[in-house]
């Protein structure tokens, strides 16, 4: 059982470690984050939970029932009733849904809870799942773009009511 949480200071300890754990796994499908990330995480947390509360952003992860983390799933950029929607799920949970369950329920958040009418996300060519995972979440592509110089597609959702 999985429960999706908006991000909040006390899942900061189970957040590193979902973010160790699977650095050299996400790097393989994105850019990694560098050591400064990992060496300047309660800052950059406490940054993330300091855009959340003005409004820009909306952070959440994904927890099993141990509290540990199995994804993120972030509205970022959030203006004009958009936002970009951003995700990534644990090796060990890769393969099993959980990308697509997450994708919907935020996609569900954004509507409810945020009043956002339009979601945009993009993914890489080289990345057939992530790809997947939007088109089954109800994203349609609507463009070729470059993300940190890789061919990707950028897809819309609109949310409707």
């Amino acid at each position: 059982m999985s429960d999706l949480q908006r991000l909040t200071a006390h899942h900061a300890p189970a957040l590193l470690r979902f973010e160790r754990e699977n650095r050299a796994y996400f790097a393989r499908s994105v850019p990694d984050r560098g050591d400064d990330y990992f060496a300047q995480f309660d800052a950059r947390h406490a940054a993330l939970l300091a855009e959340q509360a003005a409004g820009g952003c909306h952070f959440h992860v994904l927890v099993d029932d141990d509290g540990e983390v199995l994804g993120r799933f972030n509205l970022v950029d959030v203006a004009d009733s958009g936002a970009d929607l951003g995700y990534r799920v644990a090796e060990r949970a890769a393969g099993r849904g959980v990308a697509t369950t997450g994708v919907r329920q935020v996609c569900d958040l954004a509507r409810d809870a945020y009043g956002l009418n339009r979601l945009t996300a993009a993914a890489t060519l080289d990345n057939p799942a992530s790809l997947a995972v939007l088109r089954r979440a109800g994203f349609t592509p609507v463009g070729e773009v470059l993300l940190d110089g890789r061919p990707g597609l950028q897809h819309v959702r609109e949310l409707a009511g």
